[in-house]
């Protein structure tokens, strides 16, 4: 039974990281291009903007049913870890539900609806208020996991833990560490997203080059950056967590075998070291991001006067790059939490007696296959609809339309992308009015998964 219980909520976090690892990295690609649009004015900015959001729109709205799936299991399956927890676990979650959540949700309903209403500045701060709340979210759910890798701020009294200090809850190292770390894949996340879509639109002449190598040079230079900082930023998170929770790298020092011995005398016998799957999590979340670095870097090099757009190959792995950064996020999410094991809360509550007592095998088989199914349609719906709406391109884009807008197809320049030699201000001509190019206005903004 405990391995079923470990397993339904091991997807279902997966599956919700997944969401929010996208929500994260396209919103602070979508901030950069609305404030463009806002300080400068231009069509073409504003047609980014839709296009992406929209994409982002749909990935938020169907990331939502796998959070709500997870608190489900938290007072379903795992109440002896409420019970003995939840005055400090709850704490930060509650935050993020009342606070980071509804005000995040409340800022993107007042963007979504604001096109055409509000001023290019007031709309504009809807988003960043909008990533504000998302990055605050992430932080009061990482306050809440640091605590149950590290705890901080508490005492044990009445065979409960208690809050004491919720300043130290809120600046554990543990949580922060891991907090920066995970914007930075997110942000990553984003960035593939984003030019695994371009790659596509200018491999198979769409007749959307100027839009699409656009959103291609926003994203690709950054990338091989972001790359090594989310990497600089998990060996960070590494050093803190070397000291915090020896056992998840096995017995690799005298710390960590010390501190087993002591959880032997205080706990009973038992393996306090994590099982080696731990230790494989943490090998495959490595190759993935060789890999995207490599891509990125020689993509990168063929972006001088646009070489990149003809080397079809490599546009065609850029697009298949996209798969990466999710490799590389699950493999870190498995590496961290099954090296917590066999603790729930690290050195004070082992996962076996997190579980609801008294919880059949057959409740548990049940919420599994229901909780694995739901989460499962989720993510094909999400997938489908992104793939449907990336390939129609930025007239494809409902977001923000005009009331009377036409849909008509807009087709950029023809043959531009293969006659203009420099990278000039593209920008400036996309979409702008005086070009054949602005049609139509479309783009999109935030993810969610």
């Amino acid at each position: 039974m405990l391995v079923l219980a470990r397993l339904q909520f091991a997807i279902t976090a997966i599956a919700h990281f997944l969401f929010v690892a996208l929500t994260l990295g396209l919103v602070t690609y979508l901030v950069v291009m609305q404030t463009r649009w806002a300080i400068t004015g231009k069509e073409a900015h504003r047609r980014q903007t839709r296009f992406w959001g929209q994409l982002y729109v749909i990935n938020y709205a169907l990331g939502i049913g796998t959070g709500i799936v997870m608190e489900f299991q938290f007072g379903l399956t795992w109440s002896g870890l409420t019970h003995f927890v939840g005055n400090v676990f709850g704490a930060p979650l509650a935050i993020e539900t009342l606070v980071a959540f509804f005000a995040e949700s409340t800022f993107l309903g007042l963007w979504i609806f604001g096109w055409n209403r509000m001023g290019r500045v007031l709309h504009t701060v809807m988003l960043w208020l909008v990533a504000l709340t998302a990055y605050s979210s992430v932080f009061f759910v990482l306050t809440a996991n640091g605590f149950l890798n590290h705890p901080v701020g508490y005492e044990k009294k009445d065979g409960e833990i208690r809050l004491t200090d919720f300043t130290e809850l809120l600046t554990n190292s543990n949580a922060l560490s891991a907090s920066f770390h995970i914007v930075a894949a997110s942000v990553v996340t984003g960035s593939f997203f984003i030019i695994a879509v371009s790659a596509w639109h200018l491999r198979r002449r769409t007749g959307h080059e100027e839009f699409f190598w656009s959103s291609m040079k926003l994203a690709l230079p950054l990338t091989p950056v972001l790359v090594l900082a989310t990497a600089a930023l998990g060996g960070l998170q590494i050093g803190y967590s070397v000291k915090q929770t020896p056992t998840k790298y096995g017995e690799r020092s005298d710390r960590a075998q010390a501190l087993a011995d002591q959880f032997t005398q205080q706990f009973g016998p038992g393996n306090y070291f994590a099982p080696g799957f731990a230790q494989t999590a943490e090998f495959v979340m490595i190759i993935p991001a060789l890999f995207m670095m490599l891509v990125v870097v020689i993509a990168a090099l063929f972006m001088f006067r646009r070489n990149l757009i003809r080397r079809r190959v490599l546009l065609w792995l850029l697009t298949a790059a996209v798969f990466l950064p999710y490799l590389s996020n699950i493999s870190g999410w498995i590496f961290r939490e099954v090296g917590r094991q066999p603790w729930a809360v690290y050195g004070l509550l082992k996962t076996e007696d997190a579980v609801t007592p008294g919880l059949s095998y057959g409740a548990v088989l049940s919420s599994l296959l229901v909780f694995g199914l739901l989460v499962v349609v989720l993510l094909v719906v999400d997938w489908t609809l992104l793939i449907r709406f990336a390939k129609r391109g930025p007239d494809g884009s409902h977001l923000g339309r005009s009331p009377g807008e036409s849909a008509a197809r807009s087709v950029d320049l023809p043959g531009q992308a293969d006659r203009d030699q420099g990278d000039g201000d593209r920008d400036g001509r996309e979409g702008d009015p005086a070009t054949p190019a602005a049609s139509s206005s479309s783009s999109s903004s935030t993810p969610a998964f």
